[in-house]
């Protein structure tokens, strides 16, 4: 059974190959920002549907897998920042505070979708000014939820997490492998060993 994988996230990418998965990279094309929710796990979950959605359209015999994270911090829902400003601003705000990071996950075979979201809360390290701006003149919170990785420069800046870290990389492997079963898919029938490893 081959996936595919409607996000242009490196990082999920990264995360499914590692756990034995090389899915078809197929990009939504779906805008963001223009969706809306009446909470950061909703809109987690719409779109991660849409995303999926778009997608599965073309490829209705195939295991379709829309991916999306959202942040929720001070009662707000945080996307990608996009903008240094921005990202100064929300950094400045959730150094040494905690916030929970929302990744919805919708999973479409035919006409068999299962919709989820899991949750994690992340708990940001006191970071100075001065780390906040050479981070953010890396670019890469830029175009990350919430405007931080845990898998990339962001790592250090995350003191600790309550919950599966895949999730905050983009993808909740132990989620995802519930999602399969319900569809009747058993786990393994996705990995790809050819290669003898599944660390490529």
């Amino acid at each position: 059974m081959r996936l595919i994988l409607a996000s242009a996230s490196p990082a999920r990418l990264s995360t499914l190959r590692r756990a034995g998965i090389d899915p078809d990279v197929v990009v939504s094309g779906v805008d963001e920002d223009q969706v809306v929710a009446a909470t950061p796990s909703a809109l987690a979950r719409e779109l991660a549907r849409l995303k999926c959605e778009a997608v599965a359209g073309d490829h209705r015999d195939r295991l379709v897998l829309g991916c999306d994270s959202v942040l929720e911090f001070d009662g707000q829902a945080l996307g990608k920042p996009h903008d240094p400003q921005t990202a100064r601003r929300r950094w400045r705000a959730m150094r040494g505070n905690v916030g929970v990071l929302h990744t919805g996950h919708c999973l479409r075979l035919e006409n068999r979708i299962v919709l989820r979201a899991a949750a994690t809360r992340v708990h940001f390290a006191q970071v100075t000014d001065e780390e906040i701006d050479t981070y953010i003149a890396t670019g890469e919170p830029l175009q990350v939820a919430g405007g931080f990785t845990i898998d990339g420069l962001g790592g250090a800046f995350v003191s600790r997490v309550e919950g599966d870290h895949h999730n905050v990389i983009g993808v909740s492997l132990p989620l995802l492998r519930e999602m399969v079963q319900e569809l009747g898919i058993a786990w393994p029938d996705l990995w790809n060993l050819r290669h003898g490893s599944t660390h490529r």
